[in-house]
């Protein structure tokens, strides 16, 4: 394609206003909505992985969106209605469609890379964990709006009604978000009984992806193997409609699509935990001592060492031998549902937990104590108020000496009602002899590391509030 063919074209065609559509609408969305993409560790701007999921989440509109424009460009012709006098001419199809395509994928990847620079600039300026491993995610997302554009160009092409973008662009988005819901799901319960679901290979075949739950996740090496034979096909089955004259030709342009989709779920992993991993760079170790923190968070050691070995010498000097011993970041991705797991030696901190990204001083401290003595067994993905944050709070406050409130981080209303109820309960603990109090304790952080039994009741000898 010549310098002039491109003017041309980008003159009669609707590829900059389709380009200029994706990039205005994706940065209204990320800009004006205040959703998750703007929230912890995961933020689209914290992270080099998580921005570049969070831009291929946004698919889920933006690709039926390049389907929809993609079929009115196919359009063109008929609109015009020039089908005939370009049939009659001596220049092969396939180079006007060749054109009409080339113009078309080079606006969108150029809208899709400007997305992504703005979200790199933000990330450059604050992330000091930087790697490439991310550069594939986004890759797999500007061939998706190539192919979905390409697509709709040859659907347009082959069915040339003012119907034909709408509901293309319709029946895309349905399939977007049926994949992201009951077909692209798998039912399941799990070892602890809660109900649970979790991602299927078909789910793959979206161009979006799941939202963003872990700063440590990035998707496997086989999913974009998988994603990108799939989207090759749909872009092959969609020239191949561009270019054909004959009702034949475009029965036989449905080859490569179908075949694409076979072979992808064959390269798709089936197993959920190898679709989206732990990105293993990312989780190593830094080290100051006992505390360590990942290589993504490596600047938040600096203020956590000091804490950290306060709040483990306050439990070293509180249980003796059965205390902690070091303070970690947790590593563990668990899919929603699943009950955590705990170690008697090791303080596991997330920098995601309010109670510990948003504390610093004698509050981390105080944050630390209590984690270490209850770390929580809610279930992944779950959230709630019950008896461990009581427990949490009077096991604090046993260690420090004196019962405190939670941290400002905790909404006041539920603080006053943590407080209450923990006044009661240390009163009571601290009436008992020593022994006795060592005893209880004891029995409450057995229950609390290994998510068996109540630790209020265990912490109250089982008495009722």
């Amino acid at each position: 394609m010549n310098i002039r063919v491109l003017r041309i074209e980008l003159r009669r065609s609707l590829a900059p206003w389709a380009g200029a559509v994706v990039l205005t609408t994706a940065l209204a969305f990320l800009y004006l909505v205040d959703a998750a993409w703007w929230r912890g560790t995961t933020a689209w701007t914290a992270q080099w992985t998580s921005m570049a999921l969070w831009t291929r989440a946004l698919l889920f509109y933006l690709w039926p969106l390049a389907v929809g424009l993609g079929a009115l460009q196919g359009l063109r012709d008929h609109r015009s209605k020039v089908s005939e006098l370009l049939k009659s001419t001596p220049r092969p199809a396939r180079h006007r469609a060749a054109a009409l395509a080339g113009i078309t994928a080079t606006t969108l990847v150029s809208a899709f890379a400007l997305l992504v620079l703005v979200g790199a600039a933000q990330v450059l300026a604050g992330a000091t964990y930087t790697h490439l491993g991310w550069l594939p995610i986004s890759l797999v997302g500007a061939l998706s709006l190539v192919a979905g554009a390409v697509l709709g160009m040859g659907a347009g092409r082959a069915l040339p009604s003012v119907l034909t973008p709408p509901a293309l662009a319709m029946g895309a988005f349905v399939f977007t978000a049926l994949l992201q819901m009951s077909p692209g799901r798998t039912e399941t319960v799990t070892q602890e009984g809660y109900p649970s679901t979790e991602p299927n290979r078909v789910s793959l075949l979206s161009p979006a992806v799941q939202e963003v739950h872990h700063v440590l996740v990035t998707l496997s090496a086989p999913v974009h193997a998988g994603q990108t034979i799939w989207l090759l096909g749909m872009a092959a089955t969609g020239f191949a409609l561009l270019a054909a004259a004959t009702a034949r030709a475009r029965l036989l342009a449905l080859t490569p699509v179908l075949a694409g989709a076979v072979t992808a779920l064959l390269v798709l992993p089936s197993d959920p935990r190898r679709m989206y991993v732990v990105d293993t760079a990312a989780a190593e170790p830094v080290c100051d001592g006992p505390v360590c923190v990942t290589k993504a968070h490596e600047p938040r050691l600096a203020d956590l060492v000091g804490p950290a070995g306060e709040a483990l010498g306050l439990l070293r000097a509180a249980l003796g031998g059965r205390a902690p011993v070091s303070v970690r970041e947790n590593t563990a991705v668990l899919p929603d549902g699943a009950m955590p797991r705990w170690s008697r030696t090791t303080v596991l901190v997330d920098f995601d937990d309010d109670l510990i990204g948003a504390t610093e001083g004698e509050e981390l401290t105080w944050t630390l104590i209590a984690r270490g003595m209850v770390p929580g067994c809610t279930p992944a993905g779950w959230s709630g108020f019950g008896g461990e944050d009581i427990a949490r709070s009077v096991a604090a406050g046993w260690v420090l000496g004196d019962l405190k409130s939670p941290p400002g981080t905790v909404p006041a209303n539920l603080r006053q009602e943590i407080d209450t109820e923990a006044r009661k309960v240390w009163k009571d603990l601290r009436a008992l002899p020593r022994a006795e109090q060592l005893s209880r304790i004891n029995a409450m952080r057995a229950a609390a590391l290994s998510c068996e039994g109540d630790v209020l009741e265990a912490l109250t000898g089982g008495a009722s509030r």
